[in-house]
């Protein structure tokens, strides 16, 4: 049929459905009509008049009538209902092995403070700290040992102590992303914390007292504690064994799944500080049955909640328990290299390529640059080990000045920050190496051919990159990033601009920056703010210990196991304090070692984007290949 005879046949159809729709009408069978009239309409445009304007205005009506329909369905009550009644219970069913497994893990480290505590009966100092084992023996000598629960305000009790709860559980959560390692340590800090405490009333001939008092609140508080446990090791579980999915796509799933156990959380970690506030505060004048009901109540809703009902939804569907969402698989798009590029697709194809590359970067990079800086930190460590005998002001700048030599208080530092910048120039030359390899295996004796071509080069053109970052003091340092844009694609140019001296190609390295100064820029901001965003729970960017009490106004997740960590070491040696700087050098130079490598992507994106816009090489390509057929492009019979 003729375009012509097939729009004139149809066109009646087509304005009625116009008028219907600009009615607003409430008759949603006509419009069940209309759509599968209009449907099939667009289905016979699609096959035969695909490049016609006649299917661009089929597919904007069917999407209408679609919209058309679906809007008088809305979100109902019902939906939200069976959210709770089927679907949450069935995430649990499935999550059932890992919340098992953080109960046992965590019980496990209970029991372990509590024989901790039968051996050394002084261990809870460690765990809890001198001030509140000093406070609690002071409430025990008075006749009150659960003082600490009174508080005058108990409605800013509550909202502190809510706070806090949410805060704890949904950390306990997050860091599951990370291997669940992080996970792990804060289920022992917790459980090794519960099994002290508790064993240290039992010494004192208080356990049943502590007990009903405590668990008021501990039922729900513990439990919930435990089950973010659960639901971050499920998250893990999706990257460490994705199965028969990607990673990416068994990390998407999982990361869903525990989100909604975490979700479930949040009406008993209220309820728990309400408990806390308004009844713990108030335990001394409670009867015992009263307080044994709430404990049992308490206990029994969250084994309803969480296991039993689970158990009996599983049951009723079971066709449902291995219905897993499924995920759009997405295309292996191709990487090219030259290609215009705003600064949202700078971003996303520098994220790209970090993922798919990230294997190929890191091999030279641990090979070559990562022995060589443990080395310099080393040598740090070992020169300035008063350093490592305090704990800093600012902790994540001071352990980073330490380490990279750049405060210059010895004769030493200049050339400890001199050898860092070859460390960044071989970080550079693997990321490089691997654009210019793509598609190739990345051989040891290639590479070392490679950096030695390219070391001086690439150290010369980032020269001035390292005296802004290693040279001006941190309050001009962030104005300074408005410099680096100009300065950050002569690494690049150096190594892939073909024709010139060096003299040239950095003269024209600068001409490049400044062309792709905003694009690298915005790049450069979104990345810093990303990174800063990711940074907060582990090592906060505004972690400052008071100068008063020597201790972070907000503790973050690197400060918990710092502290954790020295208490054991506190046993064993009197240099608690220079081990717990350890592991920060430790975190800190795991993330310089992530992130100048994405920076350097970055710069190397930006670079091909700029040399498309100023040679159009892509351009060039596509005229050597003008004239062969393409799939995907209009061909004659398409205008037929």
């Amino acid at each position: 049929m003729k375009e012509t005879s097939f729009i004139e046949q149809n066109k009646k159809k087509w304005e009625r459905f116009e008028k219907l729709y600009a009615s607003k009408s409430e008759d949603p069978e006509e419009l069940s009509d209309l759509y599968m009239d209009i449907t099939n309409d667009l289905g016979y445009a699609q096959t035969f008049y695909k490049r016609r304007t006649v299917r661009v205005y089929l597919n904007q009506l069917a999407q209408k009538v679609f919209s058309g329909v679906h809007k008088q369905k809305g979100e109902s009550l019902k939906k939200l209902i069976n959210v709770w009644q089927v679907s949450l219970p069935l995430e649990i069913y499935r999550s059932r092995k890992n919340l098992l497994f953080a109960f046992i893990a965590f019980l496990v480290y209970a029991t372990l403070g509590a024989l901790t505590t039968l051996v050394n009966p002084d261990f809870p100092r460690i765990v809890l700290g001198d001030g509140y084992v000093e406070m609690t023996l002071e409430n025990i000598a008075k006749g009150n040992p659960l003082a600490v629960y009174d508080s005058e305000d108990q409605t800013a009790m509550f909202i502190m102590i809510t706070t806090n709860n949410l805060k704890v559980s949904f950390l306990t959560f997050f860091v599951g992303f990370f291997f669940t390692i992080g996970t792990h340590l804060l289920l022992f800090s917790n459980g090794v914390m519960l099994g002290s405490f508790q064993y240290y009333f039992y010494l004192k001939g208080l356990l049943l007292t502590s007990f009903l008092g405590i668990w008021i609140h501990g039922a729900f508080e513990i439990s919930s504690i435990v089950l973010s446990g659960g639901a971050g090791i499920t998250v893990g579980s999706g990257l460490l064994f994705p199965g028969s999915y990607t990673r990416l796509q068994a990390l998407q799933l999982s990361a869903k799944r525990g989100l909604k156990i975490m979700l479930s959380l949040v009406p008993f970690i209220i309820a728990a500080g309400f408990l806390e506030s308004f009844v713990t505060h108030n335990y001394d004048v409670l009867p015992d049955w009263s307080k044994w009901l709430l404990i049992a109540f308490s206990f029994l809703m969250i084994l309803f909640v969480y296991v039993i009902y689970p158990i009996i939804v599983a049951r009723k569907y079971p066709h449902l328990i291995d219905n897993e969402e499924l995920l759009e698989r997405k295309e292996k798009k191709e990487w090219i290299m030259y290609k215009l590029r705003n600064s949202g697709e700078i971003l996303f194809d520098t994220f790209q390529f970090y993922r798919l590359n990230f294997h190929k970067f890191m091999r030279p990079i641990i090979t070559y640059a990562l022995p060589l800086a443990l080395i310099l930190v080393a040598i740090q460590d070992y020169s300035r080990i008063e350093d490592l005998e305090i704990e800093h002001w600012f902790d994540w700048m001071g352990q980073l000045t330490v380490m990279f030599g750049i405060d210059f208080v010895s004769v030493r530092d200049p050339i400890i920050a001199f050898s860092w910048t070859i460390v960044f120039s071989l970080i550079f030359l693997s990321v490089f190496w691997t654009f210019i390899s793509s598609g190739k295996e990345l051989t040891k004796s290639d590479f070392l051919i490679f950096a030695r071509k390219n070391i001086v080069k690439v150290w010369l053109a980032n020269l001035l990159l390292f005296v802004i970052v290693f040279c001006l003091p941190w309050y001009i340092l962030l104005p300074a990033l408005l410099i680096i844009p100009i300065v950050s694609l002569l690494g690049p140019i150096v190594v892939f601009y073909e024709k010139g001296s060096l003299k040239e190609k950095l003269s024209k390295g600068f001409g490049f920056g400044i062309g792709s100064y905003g694009n690298t820029l915005i790049s450069l901001i979104a990345v810093l703010l990303f990174v800063c965003l990711l940074l907060q729970p582990f090592a906060l960017v505004f972690s400052i210990h008071n100068e008063y009490t020597n201790k972070p106004e907000i503790r973050d997740l690197l400060d918990m196991l710092v502290e954790t960590a020295r208490r054991f070491f506190e046993l064993y040696s009197d240099h608690a304090v220079v081990y717990g700087n350890i592991i920060r050098q430790i975190f800190y130079v795991t993330f310089v070692f992530l992130l100048i490598p994405y920076f350097a992507v970055i710069i190397g994106v930006c670079y091909f984007s700029e040399l498309e816009k100023k040679e159009a090489r892509s351009l060039k390509e596509a005229f050597n290949k003008f004239g062969r057929t393409n799939r995907y492009k209009e061909s004659e019979e398409d205008f037929e």
